[in-house]
């Protein structure tokens, strides 16, 4: 897992500033605005969220799937460049899907967590792909990980390529990344799980409310889940 120290919204926005406002460039050129998280035996000591606290209404939509009303809720922190994120969307993701989501059972929720612009800008594209190819494109994303966040070459032509096969112009690339609203709210979603829910690594679940560091296995999931026995 990896840890990161969260900058505030207002350190956030002033650096951008400084920059001349979000661009492709400032997103991608490696600004070091995060820094490593101290250990955290000497931080504070957090307090599980209360589901009802977990569930309040954030900046931006969330990313859902499943029915608002199946029995069980997780919810996954998330950063597009975090390689154990890619192994759970590989490894477990399918799983929660199939056997969960589809039959009603599980609504899965992807938050932002991003660990780096890169990420940031990951998440800002993958947003504006629209609802109906957001999960597509993150699995995308997560699949060829490799490619386009620890390649050879220009950041944000790896991206853009990427980009591409989602539909993304040139243009629509860059008007996506210069989106200071959207990046600003993403910021507050990862600003809140740290400092509201005790988020300091990714991925990090909450499964009804309960938390869950790293990339759990499915079993150490369904210990925490309200499964329908069926047969």
């Amino acid at each position: 897992m990896s840890d990161i120290k969260i900058p505030n919204s207002t350190e956030m926005t002033r650096r951008s500033a400084l920059a001349g406002g979000f661009s492709v460039t400032a997103a991608l050129a490696g600004i070091a605005l995060l820094a490593p998280l101290p250990g955290l035996g000497a931080g504070p000591v957090w307090a599980e969220p209360s589901e009802k606290e977990l569930m309040e209404a954030g900046p931006l939509p969330e990313n859902m799937i499943g029915e608002a009303t199946a029995p069980n809720t997780i919810i996954e922190y998330s950063s597009m460049t975090c390689p154990h994120c890619a192994r759970f969307h590989k490894d477990i993701v399918p799983d929660i899907k199939s056997k969960y989501v589809k039959t009603g059972q599980v609504r899965y929720i992807l938050r932002e967590f991003p660990l780096d612009n890169l990420a940031f800008a990951a998440f800002m594209l993958a947003r504006c792909a629209g609802p109906e190819k957001f999960f597509p494109f993150v699995s995308a994303l997560y699949a060829k990980q490799n490619e386009w966040a620890f390649g050879e070459g220009d950041a944000v032509e790896r991206l853009f390529k990427m980009a591409k096969q989602a539909g993304f112009t040139k243009e629509s690339f860059e008007t996506c990344l210069k989106d200071q609203k959207l990046l600003d709210g993403i910021a507050e979603i990862r600003k809140r799980a740290n400092e509201k829910y005790g988020v300091s690594s990714t991925p990090t679940l909450f499964v009804n409310g309960k938390m869950l560091k790293g990339a759990s296995s499915i079993a150490d999931i369904e210990k925490l889940m309200e499964i329908e026995k069926k047969g």
